[in-house]
């Protein structure tokens, strides 16, 4: 395993779509949370190369986990995985560090295009 990816979303459903729709060639170990006290949780004990990262759900959101990964300097890439597709929510988390935004449901073809956009395959 090269590294560590984290599913982050509160939707069983949505995290197993994603997994499946990784690339064959991601190799990674992959991890997933609930919510986005989990991902913290996960982040601050684990080496985690990148988050696919939801930004709708309970406890903690997205923009919240994202806030903590620049507020605590946490190295990991950051894709967002949301249906919460307006022009400002894509601009806010890209200032607050995700590499890349992606419409919920992905596809395999978009998830691999921005993976291999910014070498993760």
């Amino acid at each position: 395993m090269a590294f560590t990816a984290l599913i982050c979303d509160d939707s069983l459903l949505a995290r197993n779509q994603l997994k499946k729709s990784l690339p064959v060639n991601f190799d990674a170990e992959i991890v997933t949370a609930a919510n986005g006290v989990e991902a913290i949780s996960l982040l601050r004990a684990r080496d985690i190369g990148v988050v696919f990262l939801d930004l709708t759900m309970p406890e903690l959101d997205g923009i919240g986990v994202l806030e903590a990964i620049k507020a605590e300097a946490i190295d990991c890439f950051v894709i967002v995985v949301s249906a919460d597709i307006q022009p400002e929510m894509q601009k806010r988390v890209t200032e607050l560090g995700a590499l890349a935004f992606i419409a919920k449901p992905a596809s395999a073809d978009k998830l691999a295009a921005v993976m291999n956009k910014y070498g993760l395959i």
